[in-house]
């Protein structure tokens, strides 16, 4: 069986469509269904039940599924690796990241791993109080930061996470046992003072100046770590909206974390100097990252 055909087979396996299959690999339909015949043909059963409604794959479909996966993943990893042993890529990746960002990013920072056995990823985390401040100075390579960016010497990739956003509030805020709480509700609230350094554009699109109804959201607390405004969080002197991961990996005595129902998304992409976008290591990183 030719490694196309393979492949072929496991996507459709996969998405359970030939227009989707063909459109996933680039082949024409009649190229999915030729494959796929002639694997029935070579293993005497079908491996698709085909209505006009659905496809499935038969039981015979779902055990060769299995075995040829697992060998089908072992052929392109061998591959990859050789191809990165011939690019004779080595060296450490610096990656920023804010607070426990780094773990969602951790499936393909192995993968990277993986395929450069010569390269590692080190990660750092950096705050939001200075968010540009370590790419500028060289002090890593490229950051995990929210969207958008619009700073002419960095460069961003597409979206890589999407989340959505909640309030932390003290427990004792009459808010703290609400089912959900909206934007307009900061007008009644006090938010932390980022400082000077961060693009007012960019901690705007976190923290508004202004509730949707044109209401002022006061600023009160200055903060410059992400513990220090918890402090301030759990101290009844201040809320702030974070990012919805948050309330998985943080628990913080004092505090609730409250779904904000209309708040807009939150989009992550890797962002890195303009002037480094053709280090090979970087690169490498990135396509590995963007599913290449």
């Amino acid at each position: 069986m030719e490694l196309r055909d393979i492949e072929i087979f496991l996507t459709l396996a996969e998405e359970l469509h030939f227009g989707r299959t063909a459109e996933r690999l680039h082949v024409s339909q009649a190229r999915v269904s030729q494959a796929i015949r002639k694997q029935e043909r070579r293993i005497g059963s079908p491996l698709f039940d085909r209505t006009s409604r659905r496809v499935e794959l038969t039981p015979i479909g779902h055990k060769l599924r299995d075995d040829l996966r697992q060998a089908y993943d072992l052929i392109q990893g061998g591959l990859a690796r050789a191809a990165a042993a011939g690019s004779g890529l080595h060296g450490t990746l610096r990656l920023g990241v804010m607070g426990a960002l780094g773990n969602e990013l951790r499936p393909v920072i192995e993968k990277f791993e993986a395929r450069y056995a010569e390269c590692d990823v080190l990660i750092s985390e950096f705050h939001f109080s200075d968010p540009f401040g370590g790419l500028r100075a060289g002090e890593v390579d490229v950051q995990l930061m929210w969207l958008p960016i619009r700073e002419p010497d960095l460069v961003h990739g597409p979206s890589l996470l999407t989340e959505g956003r909640v309030l932390a509030v003290a427990s004792t805020s009459p808010l703290a046992d609400r089912a959900s709480v909206s934007l307009e509700d900061l007008g009644d609230l006090v938010v932390l003072d980022p400082g000077t350094v961060v693009p007012a554009y960019w901690i705007e699109s976190m923290l508004p100046q202004r509730t949707p109804q044109g209401r002022v959201i006061r600023r009160g607390q200055v903060a410059r770590t992400f513990h220090e405004v918890l402090g301030h969080i759990a101290g009844g002197r201040l809320v702030s909206p974070l990012n919805a991961h948050v309330s998985r990996y943080y628990s913080y005595p004092g505090i609730r974390f409250v779904p904000i129902e209309d708040a807009p998304l939150t989009e992550w992409a890797l962002v890195w100097p303009r002037a480094s976008a053709a280090d090979p290591i970087l690169k490498a990183f990135v396509d590995t990252v963007q599913g290449g």
